[in-house]
C-alpha cells in the first residue's frame, strides 16, 4: 500500500450493530502490520466499558476510544484522539469504526477529513459490511424484518452512502443466501461494487484490502436524510454498557459464564419478544480473553473467541443493543448475570452500567457537498 509519507490512511469501515465490524478490524490491522505498517485503532460508542476495545486491546493494537457520542457529534474527539495515537508512534494507517447505529458518515465524517484536515489525512474509500441476518429481512421488504420502518430506514442509509459494499459472515451462509443477498444489494445500490468476505475465516480480505488501497473520486456520496426519523431509529434502541468482576474459590470456565450470560439473554428476550441487533460480552484476565456474542433474535448465540480459560477472577464487559426499555434491558442483564454467575459457582461484583436510549444526533459539521 503506497500512500504520502507525512499523510496518515484513514479507514473508516461501517456497519450496522453485530455487521462484524471489529472482526473486520482485527484482522485488517493484523494484514497492514504484516506489510511493515504501524496502524492505530478508533473505536466509538455512546458509553464507556465498550467490548470493542478491550477486545482489540487484548490483541495487542494500539486503540482510542471516543465515548459518549458517534464520531459525526464528536468529531473534535475523533481527530484529537488519532493526534494522541501518534504521540507515541504516529501510524501510515487509522482504522476507524462508528457506532453501528450511525449513518450520513460521508456528510458528517468523511467530508470534514477530506476538506478541512486534508495535509494530515489521506482517506480511503467508505466501506459499509451488510449484516446478513437483518440484511436479507430488510432489503427482501418483509414485514416482520425485525425492526421497526425506522430502524429499517437507518440501515439502508448506511449502505446508500458506501463507496462498497460488503457482505460479511459468508461462512455461515448457503451459496443461495450469498447470491440473493448479492442480487438484493445490486437491485438496492446498482452502481456500488459489491465483495463478499468472511472476517472470521479471511475469506475475500485480499480483494477487501485491494479495494481500500484505491485512490479517486471516493467518500462523495451526501445523504439526503430525514433527522427526525433518523433520531427516532436510533433511540428505539436500549443501550447497556455494563462492567464487572466474577471471582470464585475454585478456577472456573470464563467461557461457560461469557456464553452462559448471552445464552440466558436470548432466551429473555425472545420471551418478552424484544429484538436484538447485538449482544456481546468479552471476559478478560492475564492475556487471556474470550469473547461471545449474539447478533440477531433468529440466531444462535456463539463463543465467536473461546479464551480456553480457566481462572478464579476475571474482568467481564457486556454490551446490549436491543428494541427494548433501557431499564428492563439493565433489569434482565443484573438478573441474568447473577443467575448464570450463581450456577457455576462464582460471585460477580458490579462497577457500573450505563443504559439508555441514544440522543439526538447533532453533528459537528456537515457538509452538503463534497469536495470539488
Amino acid at each position: 500500500m503506497s500512500s504520502e509519507p507525512h499523510k496518515i490512511r484513514f479507514v473508516m469501515l461501517g456497519g450496522f450493530l453485530g455487521a462484524g465490524k471489529t472482526t473486520a478490524i482485527g484482522r485488517l490491522a493484523k494484514q497492514y502490520q504484516d506489510q511493515g505498517l504501524k496502524v492505530g485503532v478508533v473505536t466509538n460508542d455512546q458509553a464507556a466499558d465498550l467490548v470493542d476495545t478491550n477486545l482489540l486491546r487484548s490483541q495487542g493494537l494500539n486503540v482510542g476510544e471516543v465515548a459518549g457520542a458517534c464520531f459525526c457529534c464528536n468529531f473534535n474527539e475523533l481527530t484529537s484522539t488519532v493526534e494522541t495515537l501518534a504521540v507515541d508512534e504516529r501510524p501510515d494507517v487509522v482504522i476507524a469504526e462508528p457506532v453501528g447505529s450511525c449513518t450520513d458518515l460521508v456528510a458528517t465524517v468523511v467530508q470534514p477529513l477530506v476538506q478541512l484536515f486534508d495535509a494530515q489525512f489521506d482517506v480511503a474509500p467508505y466501506g459499509v459490511i451488510l449484516k446478513p441476518s437483518h440484511g436479507l429481512r430488510i432489503l427482501r421488504k418483509e414485514a416482520q424484518a425485525g425492526f421497526s420502518p425506522k430502524a429499517a430506514y437507518i440501515f439502508e442509509k448506511q449502505l446508500e452512502e458506501a463507496d462498497f459494499l460488503i457482505i460479511n459472515r459468508i461462512d455461515e451462509l448457503s451459496t443461495e443466501q450469498v447470491e440473493e443477498l448479492a442480487t438484493l444489494l445490486s437491485d438496492f445500490a446498482p452502481e456500488t461494487p459489491v465483495l463478499r468476505m468472511s472476517a472470521k475465516t479471511g475469506e475475500g480480505m485480499e480483494a477487501f484490502s485491494e479495494m481500500l488501497d484505491q485512490r479517486g473520486a471516493f467518500g462523495q456520496k451526501i445523504l439526503e436524510l430525514d433527522y427526525e426519523l433518523y433520531a427516532e431509529g436510533e433511540a428505539e434502541l436500549g443501550w447497556l454498557n455494563s462492567s464487572l468482576d466474577a471471582t470464585c474459590d475454585e478456577p472456573f470456565v470464563m467461557d461457560d459464564l461469557l456464553l452462559g450470560i448471552v445464552e440466558r439473554l436470548r432466551e429473555r428476550l425472545a420471551a418478552i419478544q424484544a429484538e436484538t441487533a447485538h449482544l456481546k460480552t468479552i471476559g478478560l484476565w492475564e492475556g487471556a480473553y474470550g469473547v461471545a456474542n449474539l447478533v440477531s433474535s433468529d440466531t444462535p448465540a456463539v463463543l465467536s473467541l473461546p479464551s480456553h480459560c480457566q481462572t478464579k477472577l476475571a474482568h467481564v464487559v457486556v454490551n446490549a443493543r436491543v428494541a427494548v426499555d433501557p431499564q428492563l434491558l439493565r433489569t434482565h442483564v443484573e438478573e441474568v448475570v447473577q443467575e448464570v454467575a450463581g450456577q457455576l459457582g462464582v460471585t460477580v461484583t458490579l462497577h457500573q452500567t450505563q443504559s439508555f436510549r441514544p440522543g439526538r444526533p447533532v453533528p459537528t459539521h456537515r457538509f452538503a457537498k463534497p469536495n470539488g
